[in-house]
C-alpha cells in the first residue's frame, strides 16, 4: 500500500515537535497535524513558562517586602497586576512565536486542523481532508480534568488555564487540590495579597513526594497565611450571597469555607477522547494511551509521546519520548527505550521541591534496599546568609556499594541544585565519590556533601 506520508504526528507541542524534527532529520516524509486554537503546546502556552514567570514576580515582591531582614528599607511595596500579566504575556508570545516558526519552517508539512482516525492508517482532519501514513505518533497532550462535583460545574470555577489569564485578582480564593499546580498557584496568589484556602484530599500536600516534603511546604504556607486543609472529602459546592462555598469533611468533621472564587487544580487528563483511537486499534486506560518502553502502542505502527501516554507529565520527558518514537520508526533494527532512572520532578514553590531518581516512598514500594540521610538548610552557612532556612536535602544510596539511588532538595533554588545529583547519578557515582568532590565555600551546593559524608561512613563501616 502506498501512503501519503511515512510518519504523521498528531500534536505540535513539545513532544510532537521533537518527534517531527527527529523523523524529518532521518529522511522520513513527515507531517504534523495541530488542532489547538494556539500553537506552542501546554508547556509554552499554559504550563511551565507562564506559571514560572508569575511565580518569579511573586518572589521578587516577597523579597522586597522582607528587605528589612538585610537592613534594606524598601518602603511600602505595591504592584501593578496588569503589568505583571503583560510581561508574562509578552514572554509567552515570544516563546510561542518561535515554536510556530519551528513548525512552519521545519523539514515537514504542517497542517492546522484536528485529526481523527478512520482506520489504522487513515485520519480525517477537521477541514474535511483525509491523509494516510505508514506510521503515526500521537502527541496530543492533556486537558484539565473534569470536576468531581456536579454542583461545581453549575457554580462555575477557574481552571489553571483561566488563572494565568486573569485581568483582576480575586480578594479570596479556594484552591481544590494539593499537587504541584495547586501549590504553585496557592503561593502565587497569596503573595499577591489574595486570601487563599487550599483543600487537599490526601494526608499531605504533594503526595507524589515523600511526606516530609509536603510537611515542609505546609509549614511555609501556613506561615505565609495560607489556610491548608488536608485529608478531606468534598461534599458540596454552592453560592452563598456574593461568595462561593465549598463543603467538605476532615476527619469526619463537617467544614464549610467561602471565597470570591474557586480554582480547580485537581490535575489533568490525557487529551485523546476525540481521536477515534478505537478505529486504529490503539488501546487506552482511562483515556491514557498504553505504550511500551519503545513508545509503541497496541497498534505496532502507531506510537505515542507526552502527556497523552505519560506516565509522567513532564516536558523534558515528552521531548525524549517523541525522539525515541521517531527514532524507532526510522531505525526499527536498533530501537531505543525510555528509561526513567533519572526522572526529575520539580515544584516551583518557595522553597522549591525537587527530586531525582528514587524517593523513600518509591524505593519502599519497589522493595529496593537503601540508606537515607538528610541535612537541613537552617544549619547551613550560605542558606543562613541569604535567610533561606526552610527545607533540607536528602540522599538515598545502595547500602552495599554506596551508589546514589536518588536525591531530594526542598530548599532555595532546589530545582537548580538537584541537577548536581542528576549529573552524579548519570555517571553512577557513589556517595563516597560525591563526599570527596570539591565544593566551594560558602555555596548552597556544598550542602550535598553532608548527607553524602554521613552515608559514606555508614557504608564503609559495614
Amino acid at each position: 500500500m502506498r501512503f501519503d506520508f511515512d510518519t504523521a504526528i498528531i500534536g505540535g507541542g513539545s513532544g510532537g515537535y521533537s518527534a517531527a524534527r527527529t523523523a524529518a532529520s532521518a529522511g522520513l516524509k513527515t507531517v504534523v497535524i495541530e488542532g489547538g486554537e494556539e500553537v506552542g503546546g501546554l508547556c509554552i502556552l499554559r504550563g511551565c513558562m507562564p506559571t514560572k514567570a508569575l511565580l518569579y514576580a511573586a518572589e521578587v515582591k516577597h523579597l522586597a517586602e522582607h528587605a528589612e531582614t538585610w537592613g534594606v528599607r524598601a518602603g511600602k511595596v505595591s504592584f501593578d497586576f496588569a503589568r505583571v500579566m503583560a510581561r508574562k504575556n509578552a514572554q509567552i508570545k515570544d516563546f510561542a512565536d518561535f515554536r510556530a516558526q519551528q513548525l512552519t519552517g521545519g523539514k515537514f508539512k504542517f497542517i492546522r486542523a484536528n485529526a481523527r482516525f478512520l482506520d489504522a492508517h487513515t485520519v480525517e482532519s477537521s477541514n474535511g481532508k483525509k491523509l494516510t501514513a505508514k506510521h503515526f505518533i500521537i502527541a496530543t497532550g492533556s486537558r484539565v480534568a473534569p470536576s468531581p462535583l456536579p454542583q461545581l460545574d453549575e457554580l462555575g470555577y477557574l481552571t489553571s488555564d483561566d488563572a494565568i489569564a486573569l485581568k483582576k485578582l480575586p480578594k479570596s480564593l479556594i484552591i481544590l487540590g494539593g499537587g504541584a499546580i495547586a501549590c504553585e498557584f496557592a503561593q502565587f496568589f497569596a503573595r499577591f495579597g489574595v486570601k487563599v484556602t487550599l483543600i487537599q484530599r490526601g494526608k499531605h500536600l504533594l503526595k507524589e513526594f515523600d511526606a516530609d516534603a509536603g510537611t515542609e511546604i505546609e509549614k511555609v504556607f501556613r506561615r505565609e497565611g495560607i489556610q491548608v486543609f488536608t485529608n478531606t472529602k468534598l461534599v458540596a459546592a454552592k453560592r452563598t450571597g456574593k461568595l462561593k462555598t465549598i463543603s467538605f469533611t476532615q476527619n469526619k468533621k463537617a467544614i464549610v469555607v467561602a471565597a470570591e472564587e474557586i480554582l480547580f487544580a485537581l490535575g489533568r487528563v490525557p487529551n485523546t477522547a476525540a481521536l477515534g483511537l478505537e478505529n486504529a486499534g490503539v488501546k487506552t486506560e482511562n483515556d491514557r494511551i498504553i505504550a511500551n518502553e519503545k513508545m509503541q502502542t497496541s497498534a505496532p505502527h502507531i506510537f505515542a509521546a507526552g502527556d497523552c501516554t505519560g506516565p509522567h507529565e513532564i516536558v523534558h520527558v515528552a521531548v525524549t519520548q517523541g525522539e525515541i518514537a521517531a527514532h524507532n520508526i526510522a531505525q526499527p533494527k536498533s530501537p531505543r527505550k525510555i528509561n526513567h532512572r533519572l526522572l526529575i520532578a520539580i515544584v516551583f514553590t518557595d522553597p522549591q521541591v525537587a527530586t531525582v531518581g528514587l524517593t523513600e516512598k518509591a524505593a519502599s514500594l519497589r522493595k529496593t534496599p537503601f540508606l537515607a540521610a538528610s541535612y537541613p538548610f537552617n544549619d547551613h552557612g550560605k542558606s543562613l546568609i541569604i535567610e533561606a532556612k526552610d527545607g533540607f536535602v536528602k540522599l538515598l544510596a545502595n547500602p552495599k556499594t554506596g551508589e546514589i539511588l536518588g536525591g531530594a532538595c526542598i530548599g532555595p533554588v532546589g530545582g537548580e541544585l538537584i541537577h548536581e545529583i542528576v549529573a552524579a547519578m548519570a555517571r553512577r557515582m557513589t556517595v563516597q565519590e560525591l563526599a570527596a568532590l570539591p565544593h566551594y565555600h560558602p555555596t548552597l551546593a556544598e550542602i550535598w556533601t553532608y548527607p553524602a559524608e554521613e552515608l559514606a561512613e555508614k557504608i564503609i563501616g559495614r
